[in-house]
Formats: structure tokens, sequence, C-alpha cells
């Protein structure tokens, strides 16, 4: 089996979930420990201390450093975990909750520690542990909420932009859908259809002009939406599928084979429709050896679209608009890559199903 992967960027949430602070540390932690030794720690209430001023202040940079190393691993731990913005109470909550609990461990040792090793040259009173619990939460809270608000900017950014970016992609597929629905060859086919329905059939003319409203309905309101549940998606491809079963008879078989549980999960509008459209495009169409499209859902939460291969014999030119269509829209979700496979008998055409929890707030 042949097979052309075609490679999308990774989700956008996996590069928010990487900390880009270099400079953010380099510059930070002496500031953080600096600001801590002169205003918290620059006493001398238990006689001379056996350090100078520059000997506590890297015994400070190096605390500091241990604290922000240690917190930051545990910030990057539940951005991957609740990395969606409509998390971010969950996620903030979780971080404070961890960071306190391990700040104050962290603390109680290094001062166990000092006490043990006599390296000031003399014991922590209760004051001194509480004294420096209370200085380095303080730090960590100030440290925790400077990250987490960086990341919230950044993420509701990000949606902002792929907000804007997937309505101009959606009017642009509105369009050339229109375009490719309304030439005059898909229309005169329509009517011829409908015309001897009329004569033959008055009931199921009356469903074809239905199913021919609901058609245009959705086109034109899918650009409205940026996504759209494959429950939504599905009710608009049985009435074109419908249509076209209309046009050409027993020799286009739909077979549909989805998953309940991933109905209410997001596609970009009109990909099955284009995917369809482009299986009956390519492919001769007759009884005696129907076009046979599958839509069905697959392992790792993802939709299968295949149809078998008999290709016309006067190839019908193409500039893939259609699919190249798809792959941009999901090029912009930065979502996993389209997988399309093409044997000698068949071609299957694979695209990620998409979580609501991580597109919330995008339509608005």
């Amino acid at each position: 089996m042949a097979a052309e992967i075609i490679y999308l960027p990774k989700n956008q949430a996996m590069a928010l979930q990487k900390l880009n602070d270099k400079w953010f540390r380099f510059l930070g932690i002496p500031f953080f420990a600096l600001m801590g030794h002169i205003i918290f720690f620059n006493r001398n209430d238990t006689g001379e201390e056996r350090f100078g001023f520059w000997g506590i202040y890297l015994l400070s940079l190096a605390e500091t450093m241990v604290l922000w190393e240690v917190n930051r691993l545990v910030i990057l731990t539940f951005r991957r975990k609740y990395p969606a913005l409509d998390q971010t109470t969950k996620r903030t909550l979780m971080i404070l909750l961890v960071c306190t609990v391990i700040t104050i461990i962290l603390r109680l040792l290094n001062i166990y520690l000092y006490d043990k090793t006599l390296l000031w040259g003399y014991r922590f009173p209760l004051e001194g542990y509480l004294h420096s619990i209370f200085v380095s939460l303080l730090f960590v809270i100030i440290l925790g909420g400077i990250y987490e608000a960086i990341y919230y900017f950044r993420k509701w950014k990000d949606i902002a932009v792929e907000s804007e970016s997937l309505k101009k992609e959606n009017l642009q597929t509105q369009l050339d859908s229109l375009k490719r629905q309304l030439s005059p060859h898909f229309l005169f086919n329509s009517l011829g259809s409908l015309s001897s329905l009329i004569e033959e059939d008055p009931q199921k003319a009356q469903r074809f002009v239905n199913e021919m409203s609901t058609v245009y309905r959705y086109l034109l309101q899918s650009s409205e939406s940026n996504l759209t549940t494959l429950r939504t998606e599905m009710e608009f491809l049985t009435a074109y599928s419908n249509m076209l079963k209309t046009r050409f008879g027993e020799g286009l078989q739909l077979e549909i084979n989805i998953e309940d549980k991933y109905l209410d999960y997001l596609i970009p509008p009109l990909t099955l429709q284009i995917l369809l459209e482009n299986a009956v495009k390519h492919n001769a169409i007759i009884p005696s050896r129907p076009l046979y499209v599958r839509i069905a859902t697959a392992a790792e939460e993802n939709l299968e679209v295949t149809n078998n291969l008999q290709l016309k014999n006067s190839p019908v030119p193409s500039n893939k608009m259609g699919l190249n269509n798809i792959i941009s829209k999901y090029r912009i979700l930065s979502q996993r890559g389209i997988n399309i496979e093409e044997t000698g008998t068949e071609f299957k055409v694979i695209v990620p199903l998409l979580k609501n929890k991580d597109y919330a707030g995008i339509d608005s």
C-alpha cells in the first residue's frame, strides 16, 4: 500500500506548553534572590553572621534557583494536563496547591539541613522556619502568577487569531463550494432529475426539493461557524448524498459506521461533502459497477472516508482544490496530520476529529 502522509504542525497547545523563558530565568533568578535577600533576609537577630553580604547572596541565589526550577516543572506538568483556556481555573488551582506543598517541603528540608550542619553557626528558631516559608511562598505565588498570566494571554491571543483565520478560510470554502454547486452543469442535472421526478413520483420530487433546500441552506450557513459537530455534518451529508443518489441511483452506495461517542466531536464544515464530491467527480458510477463510499470512525479519534477506485476513462482535470482546502483548515488548527492512502483499488482519507474542550470559544 502506497501511503502519502501530509505533514501538519502539532497542536498549538504543545507549543504553548513549552516554557520559552530562558531570559526570564536568566534575569529573574538573580533579581528575586537579591530582592529576597535585601528585603527579608538582610537581618542579624542572632549575632554575627558567618558570611558577608555576597556570601549570603550566593546561598540565596542557589535556594532561589532550586525553588524556581522545581516549581517551573510543576507549572509545565499541569499545562500539559490542562492546556485549554476553559481549564484555566482547574490548572491554576492545581499549580497553586502543588507548588505550595512542594515549596513548604523544600524550605523545611533546607533549614533542617542548616540546623544539622550548623552552617550559620546557630540553630533556627520556629520563627525562622515560618519566616523562610512565608517569604518563599510569596515568591512562588508571584512567579506562578507571572507564568500563568503570560500563558493565558498567549492562549487567548492564539485562539483569537485562529478564529479569524478560520472565518476567512470558511468564507473561501463556502464561495468555492457555491461556485461548484451553482455551476450550470450541476443545476442542469439537479433540475433535470427534479423535472422527471415530478411526472414519475411527485412525493419523491418533494423530498428531493427538501433535500436540495437543506443542502443550500447548510452551504450558506457554514461560513458562520469555524467548526461544526460531526452529528450536524452527517445530517447535511445525508441530504447531499440523497440528492446524488437521485441522480446516480444504485450506482452510488454510501455506508455510514460512526460510533455515537464521536457525534459531538468537531470537524470543519463541508469536510465530508468535499470528500464525497471528490469521490464522485473522479470515478465512474454505473449500477452494474457501483461506487462504494464508506464513512467510519477509527482508532485515535479519526474519521475515515474510503471509496473503491474505478477511475473514469477520461480523467477529470483537477487542481486538488477540495483536498487542499481541508488541509489548509487543519493546518490553521495545527492538528495532527491528514493521512491520504491510495492503492490500486481503494482511496482513503483520514482526518482527525476534534475535542470540544480544546476549541472552547473559537466561534465566539
